[in-house]
C-alpha cells in the first residue's frame, strides 16, 4: 500500500555544514511534495550542568536560547535561498535529539538530518545515533551526505520482505518526483560462497538463481510500474553483498531507498553491516523505511 503522510518534513540542525546541507535538501523536499517545512533545533538545557551537581546559570541559559534563535534563523534564511514558497515552522527542544526527532515523526512525512555535526545536536547526526533514529522513527528516516544535490537516478534494494516491499511505493514516488530513473537492486549473496563452493558450482547455480530473483523483483514492481507510468525502471539482480552492490550504486544516484530490515540478501540491514555502511559511506542521501505495526 502506498502511504502517503501529509504531515510535514521535518530536518534537524544545528548549523553545522553538514546540517545546513539537510536543511537545504530537505527544503527541496517539502517543496516537490507541497509540505510544510519544520525545522528543529535541541540545545538540552535541561543537561546542562556546572561541576555535574550544580544547574547551569540563567545568563548560560539565555546565551543557549539567543544561539538556538540564531541557527534557527539562519537555517529559515537557507530556505528562502533554495525554496522561497515553501511554508516554514521553526522550534528550538529543550530535549534529547533522538526521543524529540522520534516524537516528531509521528506526525512527519519524512524526518532528515545530516551525516555529522557540531553543538546540540553533536552525536544526533552521527552515522551510529542515525541508525538508533531508524530503529524507532515511525516515518522514514534520511541521512544527508556525499552528492546531495545529485540528479542520478533512485535506488532501491529489494529483497521481499514485508518492510522492504515499504521501500519499493516510497522510491517510487521519489522517482516520480524528481523526474529520474529507478534502479531495483536485488542481491542473493550474503554468505561467501567462493570459501565454500567452487567457482564452477556457483556458475551451475547462477543462471537459474538469477532467473528467479528476477521473477521475485518482476512481482514486487509490477503494480508500482502500473501506478507510476512516468518512471523508467532498470532491475538488477547481482551475485554481491548488499553493502557492495548499493554503495556502488550509490556513487551515482540521487538517493539510494533500503527497508529498516530485509530479509535474506538484506539480512541484518537495521542493525548489521549494510545499514551502518550506506549511512556512513554512501555518496548519496540515504533514506531507511520504517516498517507498519505487524510488518516486522
Amino acid at each position: 500500500m502506498d502511504d502517503v503522510s501529509r504531515g510535514p518534513i521535518v530536518v534537524g540542525t544545528d548549523g553545522s555544514e553538514s546540517a545546513t546541507a539537510a536543511v537545504r535538501w530537505a527544503a527541496r523536499v517539502a517543496e516537490r511534495r507541497d509540505r510544510t517545512l519544520r525545522i528543529v533545533h535541541g540545545f538540552a538545557y535541561v543537561h546542562a550542568f556546572y561541576g555535574g551537581d550544580l544547574p547551569a546559570s540563567d545568563e548560560f541559559a539565555e546565551v543557549l536560547t539567543a544561539e538556538a534563535r540564531r541557527i534557527l534563523a539562519d537555517a529559515r534564511d537557507v530556505v528562502k535561498s533554495v525554496a522561497p514558497e515553501v511554508v516554514v515552522e521553526s522550534q528550538a527542544i529543550d530535549n534529547e535529539p533522538i526521543p524529540t526527532l522520534v516524537g516528531e515523526s509521528r506526525t512527519a512525512d519524512m524526518v532528515v538530518l545530516g551525516s555529522s555535526g557540531k553543538g546540540g545536536f553533536t552525536g544526533m547526526l552521527a552515522g551510529s545515533t542515525a541508525v538508533a533514529l531508524a530503529s524507532h522513527a515511525e516515518s522514514p528516516v534520511v541521512v544527508v551526505r556525499g552528492r546531495a544535490d545529485a540528479t542520478g537516478p533512485v535506488v532501491v534494494g529489494v529483497d521481499g520482505s514485508r518492510i522492504s516491499e515499504r521501500a519499493v511505493p516510497a522510491a517510487f514516488r521519489e522517482a516520480s518526483l524528481r523526474g529520474v530513473p529507478l534502479v531495483a537492486v536485488n542481491t542473493w549473496l550474503d554468505v561467501d560462497y567462493a570459501g565454500v563452493f567452487s567457482r564452477a558450482v556457483l556458475d551451475d547455480e547462477r543462471d537459474a538463481r538469477e532467473q528467479e530473483q528476477l521473477l521475485l523483483l518482476a512481482e514486487r514492481l509490477a503494480g508500482w510500474q502500473e501506478r507510476y507510468p512516468d518512471v523508467a525502471v532498470e532491475r538488477v539482480v547481482a551475485v554481491d553483498r548488499p553493502r557492495d552492490q548499493l554503495l556502488d550504486r550509490a556513487r551515482s544516484a540521487s538517493l539510494v531507498v533500503v527497508g529498516s530490515r530485509g530479509r535474506g540478501g538484506f539480512r541484518g540491514l537495521l542493525l548489521g553491516s549494510t545499514s551502518q555502511a550506506l549511512i556512513h559511506y554512501a555518496e548519496c542521501p540515504v533514506m531507511v523505511v520504517r516498517p507498519r505495526l505487524g510488518d516486522e
